[in-house]
């Protein structure tokens, strides 16, 4: 199997031909997007144009080689829009509502695979992940964002209070480790043409979350409504249901939620208490 591919600007669609030519790849798992809800409503434009458009000189440049292998497109499970609580937990057959720019340009993306699938025999597995958690994340996320505050808090960088949003609220959290062996896993023996959840089944609200990740850091704050952590169009409760995903790979998630908690604790405390 080729290795992994040079860094390259997905929109020239030059720089795009030339790295798959070079690389040669015999399986391809496409995570590149704009993935910011907010960014997308600030520069919905640049959001279609990336996670479209982007899409689009992959799978040409791709075609261009002659690619027979397996593509997995990383799309959301944003797409689905406002779910009623009484068709919960979700699965693949809940029609998709999206309610953001995002959302769109990734049901967009999603159907444009699907048309390279039938049009152009590529095998193509459409993944709709939901919250990912996990060491490394960008602090535009909700989880990391809490765990950064609460290490700046904790070595005095910040003052002791918590900007949040709505934190009753409720996400399926699943460990991005977890979320790579589902990747990997689809990739392997997922159906081509079909669409898959890609979830921990578990609700839980942010709340919680950040009543853990307190805990586990050993941190007292005040917490602070801030209006502009509140998103548009908010969904109050999600919960997946990753039942397709286990009957076709049998993965399950490993990573428990405190794991996880840990390990971002961990991940800012190495950037803010040893920076």
């Amino acid at each position: 199997m080729a290795g992994p591919l040079a860094e390259f600007d997905l929109l020239d669609p030059g720089a795009t031909a030339v790295a798959i030519a070079a690389a040669q790849p015999d399986a391809v798992i496409h995570l590149a997007a704009q993935t910011a809800v907010p960014d997308s409503y600030r520069d919905p434009e640049a959001t279609f144009t990336v996670n479209v458009f982007g899409t689009l000189r992959l799978l040409t440049a791709l075609a261009a080689q002659g690619f027979r292998g397996r593509f997995l497109y990383v799309g959301s499970a944003d797409v689905y829009g406002l779910v009623p609580e009484s068709r919960l937990p979700i699965d693949e057959h809940e029609l998709p509502r999206p309610r953001n720019p995002y959302a769109v340009s990734k049901l967009a993306a999603e159907a444009l695979c699907w048309q390279w699938h039938v049009s152009n025999g590529i095998e193509v597995i459409l993944a709709r992940p939901f919250n990912h958690i996990g060491p490394g994340q960008s602090d535009r996320f909700v989880v990391s964002d809490f765990a950064r505050q609460i290490i700046a808090i904790k070595h005095g960088q910040q003052s002791p209070c918590i900007r949040v949003g709505d934190l009753d609220t409720t996400r399926d959290f699943t460990d991005v480790r977890d979320v790579v062996g589902a990747y990997l896993a689809l990739l392997e023996r997922g159906v081509a043409g079909e669409i898959y959840n890609v979830c921990s089944g578990v609700e839980r609200t942010i709340r919680s979350i950040l009543e853990e990740l307190l805990s586990l850091a050993g941190v007292k704050v005040a917490i602070e409504r801030d209006s502009t952590r509140m998103r548009q169009s908010e969904q109050r409760r999600v919960r997946g249901d990753p039942g397709k995903l286990y009957a076709a790979t049998g993965w399950l998630p490993h990573v428990s939620i405190t794991e996880s908690l840990k390990d971002v604790l961990a991940y800012w405390e190495e950037r803010i208490g040893h920076g």
